[in-house]
């Protein structure tokens, strides 16, 4: 009989892999890759400010809500300013910049807030949003994963095609009555929502790696959308899987392996190229 715990981490995975497998193509044909270092920087922010939250009101699920408002309200902020004229990589660097101060104070406050509260209950939360130790994922986590990460599927599925054509030719989107700006702040949100969702399965300290390497495997393996979708899709999925199942018999971290796998296949492609 399968472990209910175990069975959590295989839920999770699944639904993990489809986010990602959609989202990383994306993030590297428009080239959102240093948006994912933003979203470190949101989410440790945010999680401190709901764990500061989640202290005080005694209510754990909090950690979750914040660090996603917390992200959203950000990656709105860096879409904003690019709608201004400042760079994708200008917006990002200016936010990180500014949030990661904020993350340092609010440390200082965090500290204070424990010192007056009992903060067991938060061990857990920390090792999970630093490592993404999956086996960690608790019934209610796994249910917010579930409910927003179908919601996020769907709107993906609606606007796919629209931000293919953001990625290859805003002009032409505007051209056909598409507010590219629009579809522009859609796709952070939906960046920074799923970044929230999955941080406590995959870790901020390896989050980058695995919203970006899937999809720059599959387009370093194909040209073709439809085979670079798939390829994402397939290869996150079996990536996420395997670390799942490498970890359990192993105790080692489950998005240390997966990244540990990503590295190997993206520097093997490489090297074969030369």
């Amino acid at each position: 009989m399968i472990p209910e715990f175990l069975l959590r981490a295989i839920l999770a995975s699944v639904m993990v892999s489809v986010l990602l497998g959609l989202l990383s193509p994306l993030v590297n044909m428009k080239g959102l890759a240093f948006l994912t270092h933003a979203l470190f920087h949101a989410l440790l922010f945010g999680a401190i400010l709901g764990m500061m939250m989640a202290l005080l009101l005694n209510n754990y699920v909090l950690v979750v809500v914040v660090a996603m408002v917390t992200t959203v309200v950000i990656v709105l902020i860096i879409a904003q300013l690019e709608k201004m004229g400042f760079t994708s990589d200008s917006s990002v660097g200016i936010v990180s910049s500014f949030v990661a101060g904020l993350t340092v104070l609010g440390f200082g406050l965090l500290y204070r807030v424990m010192a007056t509260r009992p903060y067991f209950p938060l061990t857990q939360n920390i090792v999970s949003y630093l490592t993404g130790d999956i086996f960690l994922v608790t019934l209610s986590d796994l249910t917010v994963l579930i409910i927003g990460g179908t919601a996020v599927f769907f709107t993906l599925l609606l606007l796919y095609r629209d931000f293919l054509y953001l990625s290859f030719d805003p002009e032409g989107l505007e051209s056909y009555g598409g507010n590219a700006r629009a579809y522009l702040m859609v796709l952070y949100v939906l960046v920074g929502v799923t970044g929230a969702l999955i941080v406590q399965t995959v870790g901020l300290i390896t989050l980058q790696v695995v919203a970006v390497l899937p999809g720059a495997i599959a387009l370093m393996v194909s040209t073709d959308l439809r085979k670079v979708l798939a390829i994402s899709l397939f290869l996150t999925l079996a990536v996420q899987l395997t670390s799942v199942i490498l970890a359990f018999s192993t105790t080692i971290p489950p998005s240390g392996i997966a990244t540990v796998f990503l590295g190997l296949i993206y520097g093997g492609l490489l090297f074969r190229r030369r």
